[in-house]
């Protein structure tokens, strides 16, 4: 009996389909605005129900390449998919807890508070911001820069749109405007926001590229990239035979010229005889001055004596006055 079922569980478990095969791969795109559905990264699914809600985390650095912003986490979830494309919102950004703890040190003051804005499109989002002063702080300083810092906060984003928001948060220009006004009360190490966070969406923005057209333009940056590699490898291989065939020459050159050089040494011989015989001819080398004479010359006019006398020049005067009287 416990035979019978085992062969029946192991028929249908043959009979049962790879689930990996029904699966496919989606790309994930940032928001419309203001990132232009830029794509961030890949996901897979087997419906695109099981897509949407998922949560995307990545640097900032891996986001826009901005180094300085490595230690910044940016958040975005899921809430359509339009064929392959998983379309996502901004929910938010952290800093890591390592890089947070670094800025605090031993008799520095720690400003932090939590402050609700309501953009003008009607987006609430929850911000934290984090001021470090240079030196330790009274609370009644303390409550000043967070009035200071809070006000700073509300105006800003009761005058922004949702996208502007996300381009400050995630730039410089609001961290500029908390640091300005936190200054104004006391000497300030620095000044972000540590944390946001989405509570409720607003009124999307109508305008802006679609994604044929982004589509169209990735289409078109891949075919150039393609083009611009190939003519790059095109380039190298020239390079690579034009050196292969400089090396081949070189190589050749020298195997016809050494004959030239051989022959020069085969008629050496015959060469150094006359200059063997030149003493004997020339009337100068013949009649040798006295001792005193080669005593008195310098070194440079004993070699060349000795050279028209076919004789070695080397060693010290002493020896080039004993082979010129040999």
């Amino acid at each position: 009996m416990a035979s019978r079922q085992s062969a029946k569980a192991r028929a249908a478990a043959r009979r049962q389909k790879d689930k990996w095969k029904t699966k496919r791969w989606y790309t994930i795109r940032a928001p419309r605005h203001p990132w232009n559905y830029k794509a961030i990264g890949e996901t897979i699914s087997e419906t695109d129900k099981q897509v949407i809600g998922r949560i995307y985390e990545l640097t900032q650095q891996e986001f826009d390449g901005d180094f300085t912003k490595m230690h910044v986490i940016v958040r975005f979830r899921v809430n359509d998919v339009v064929n392959s494309d998983a379309l996502t919102e901004f929910i938010g950004h952290h800093h890591q807890n390592d890089h947070t703890r670094r800025q605090v040190r031993r008799f520095r003051g720690k400003v932090d508070d939590v402050v609700d804005v309501i953009t003008s499109d009607g987006y609430l989002l929850r911000l934290k911001p984090l001021i470090i002063t240079d030196r330790r702080v009274r609370t009644s300083v303390k409550e000043a820069i967070r009035s200071a810092v809070r006000d700073v906060i509300i105006g800003f984003g009761a005058k922004s749109n949702f996208a502007a928001m996300q381009k400050a948060m995630m730039g410089t220009e609001l961290e500029k405007a908390i640091h300005e006004a936190a200054k104004s009360i006391y000497p300030v190490k620095s000044a972000v926001i540590r944390k946001s966070q989405l509570l409720q969406s607003g009124v999307d923005m109508i305008g802006g590229p679609t994604l044929d057209e982004i589509h169209s333009d990735e289409e078109r940056s891949a075919a150039e990239m393609a083009a611009r590699k190939a003519a790059a490898i095109a380039a190298a291989a020239e390079e690579e035979e034009s050196e292969d065939e400089d090396s081949e020459d070189a190589e050749e050159t020298p195997a016809e010229e050494a004959p030239a050089e051989e022959t020069p040494a085969e008629e050496a011989p015959a060469e150094e005889a006359p200059v063997e015989e030149a003493p004997a001819e020339e009337g100068p080398a013949q009649i040798a001055p006295p001792d005193v004479e080669y005593a008195s010359m310098k070194v440079a006019e004993l070699k060349d004596l000795l050279k028209a006398a076919g004789k070695p020049v080397s060693g010290k005067k002493a020896d080039l006055v004993a082979r010129l009287l040999e």
